[in-house]
């Protein structure tokens, strides 16, 4: 397990990130080009060497409800890759609203609605599919046989 310290240093090496002490000798960073309301990356890094750092979504990630994975005994390796993955989901561009509907040969029509972070495919009120990408939902209504709308 990395050292107080040592998390410090990884943690500093990275100039996109500001730190702010807070309470209990903890220390928080934060990302303040973050193009979400979310700023904090390191949250309550104690001397103890607990430490979360907020993943939000990401699906490789087990997240807290809030989005924070704790790194009490992450290595220097995951530590870097943690931060850098946090950065980059704060730097990526929303996606944008998505809602249309679909058709069939037959005139059957379904929604298919972007509701962060999943594409997901409606018949009326049920929720027929969900995907993780656009893309992997367009395969998915092509392959029943929709159109998307023009």
């Amino acid at each position: 397990m990395l050292t107080f310290e040592q998390k410090l240093e990884i943690i500093e090496s990275f100039p996109e990130l500001t730190r702010k002490d807070v309470s209990m000798k903890r220390v928080n960073f934060h990302y303040e080009e973050s193009l979400y309301d979310k700023k904090i990356v390191v949250y309550h890094l104690h001397p103890t060497g607990n430490g979360f750092v907020y993943v939000g979504n990401l699906p490789h990630y087990e997240a807290d409800k809030k989005g924070f994975v704790n790194i009490r005994d992450f290595s220097e390796k995951e530590l870097r890759s943690i931060l850098a993955d946090s950065l980059d989901y704060l730097s990526l561009e929303p996606e944008p609203p998505y809602d249309k509907t679909w058709s069939n040969r037959d005139n059957e029509k379904v929604d298919l609605v972007y509701d962060e972070p999943f594409w997901n495919v409606y018949a009326g009120k049920n929720l027929e599919e969900s995907f993780g990408t656009f893309s992997d939902a367009e395969d998915y209504l092509i392959d029943q046989g929709f159109k998307e709308p023009k």
